[in-house]
């Protein structure tokens, strides 16, 4: 045994063995201290937390039911690992749902459940449960009114009949909703003083007898809404009218022109037989040619032309 310890190899391995045994000693003291090994592993395994938005489905008979109640999205908070958390946000191939299949109509309180994600996350879902309403699904097929605002027209103006095209939707939704509707409206918003023909595609809005906003599905959702706006015309004769005569004169008044074409309503025109023309004669005491602008009746857009060219002769009343 004494030959054994004297050997020189022997005290060469119990050397090195306590050599090893002391770096890892040291190593396990040092704080902070990893491999790059293991530093790859921490942070594969370090925790996230993200919370998302995803879009709320429902599973029901379409053909049968219609709910109402639910809101579009629900948010879900997800906890995990860091790689398996984003790669989760990233692909989003998860799905949020309450399942009704097998749930009596009527208003009720439902969980909101999820399906497609990894065992391995943990989750909670914002909010946890819902009040939706399931009643009795309907449709019809009702006719496009549409509405606009007159006073927008400018004066004048002649306003024709409005058009929509389709003239005819279908409407579908809960029973209850469906039964209230009154009219299915095309409001057509017209730009102020407007004085052409306007066109334009409108989303439509089912209303009830109050004119209050129902829940429906309407399809097609919009209609292109149509206004025609024009003028009539017609040819009238002037009458010239002269005042501030003075006594020692003699006047004649002439028109270049004795007719103009005005535009309006055909209502407003109809009634219209000549159009006056005040001459004033104040301040001309000898012949001359002078423009007079016209004045429009009311409810007359404009008249061609706008202005007209009167001679004037004067003479002295003792000639």
């Amino acid at each position: 045994m004494k030959d054994f310890w004297d050997k020189r190899w022997v005290i060469r391995i119990i050397s090195l063995l306590f050599a090893i045994l002391l770096v890892v000693y040291i190593d396990s003291t040092q704080t902070g201290f990893v491999t790059q090994g293991e530093s790859k592993k921490t942070q594969q395994t370090a925790n996230e937390t993200q919370t998302i938005s995803v879009p709320l489905q429902v599973s029901v008979n379409t053909d049968k039911y219609y709910v109402v109640g639910y809101p579009e999205k629900v948010k879900i908070t997800l906890e995990g690992s860091n790689a398996l958390v984003t790669s989760t946000v990233n692909t989003q191939s998860f799905r949020a749902y309450i399942d009704l299949t097998h749930k009596k109509i009527g208003k009720q309180t439902v969980k909101v459940e999820v399906t497609g994600l990894n065992s391995q996350l943990s989750y909670t879902i914002n909010p946890a449960t819902v009040n939706v309403d399931i009643e009795r699904r309907k449709s019809r097929t009702m006719p496009v009114q549409i509405e606009y605002n007159k006073n927008a027209v400018a004066n004048g103006y002649n306003i024709g009949t409005a058009s929509v095209d389709p003239q005819q939707v279908e409407v579908t939704g809960a029973r209850s909703e469906i039964n209230q509707i009154d009219q299915i409206v095309a409001k057509l918003p017209l730009p102020n003083g407007i004085n052409h023909d306007y066109e334009r595609q409108v989303i439509l809005i089912a209303e009830d007898k109050k004119g209050r906003q129902l829940n429906a599905v309407i399809n097609p959702s919009t209609v292109k809404a149509s206004l025609p706006i024009s003028l009539f015309k017609k040819k009238v004769k002037l009458n010239l009218k002269p005042k501030n005569e003075k006594n020692n004169k003699v006047y004649s008044v002439t028109a270049k022109n004795d007719e103009v074409t005005l535009y309006g309503q055909k209502e407003t025109l109809a009634k219209i037989k000549q159009l006056d023309v005040d001459v004033d004669l104040k301040g001309i005491s000898y012949s001359t040619v002078k423009n007079y602008p016209l004045v429009l009746p009311k409810g007359v857009a404009r008249v061609d032309p706008e202005n007209v060219q009167i001679s004037i002769k004067v003479k002295n009343a003792n000639n």
